[in-house]
């Protein structure tokens, strides 16, 4: 499992988001998403979902 930090996540409509983003990439499921830590858990890479969210406009950065 990959642990992101996605510090501008701050709102439901942002988690949704997310998520809608992450879940179409094969290998990115389960994808969980803790907002009030705006923190984001995949099973895909880090640099694969990272560059996703930055499309999205959720700069992110894994956490070890």
């Amino acid at each position: 499992m990959t642990l992101l930090s996605v510090p501008d996540m701050s709102c439901g409509h942002c988690k949704t988001s997310v998520e809608a983003a992450l879940a179409p990439i094969a290998g990115m499921s389960p994808i969980s998403v803790d907002l009030a830590a705006r923190q984001v858990t995949v099973a895909g890479p880090a640099a694969e979902a990272i560059k996703v969210l930055a499309t999205i406009g959720f700069p992110a950065s894994a956490l070890e």
